[in-house]
């Protein structure tokens, strides 16, 4: 269980800055506090996804209906 509470912090840290663009290219990993938004979101709905950013991205916008205000209003602040 912890592993998969790491490879979810991980990913969120990844997925937030999809994004930037170049950002991300240049190692931006969202902050500590964008990363905690989502960590339960990925891991209620994404938990087969995890360890593949691009698909709990997927996964997380897919059920954007359903995540927490919090996630989502991460994917706001990064006009997703």
């Amino acid at each position: 269980m912890a592993r998969k509470i790491l490879l979810a912090t991980i990913t969120l840290a990844a997925l937030t800055g999809l994004s930037e663009g170049p950002a991300f290219a240049q190692g931006h990993m969202g902050t500590p506090q964008e990363q905690k938004a989502c960590t339960r979101d990925a891991q209620r709905f994404c938990r087969k996804e995890l360890g593949n950013d691009m698909a709990v991205q997927g996964c997380l916008q897919a059920n954007r209906a359903k995540l927490s205000k919090s996630c989502s209003n991460v994917f706001k602040s990064h006009g997703m």
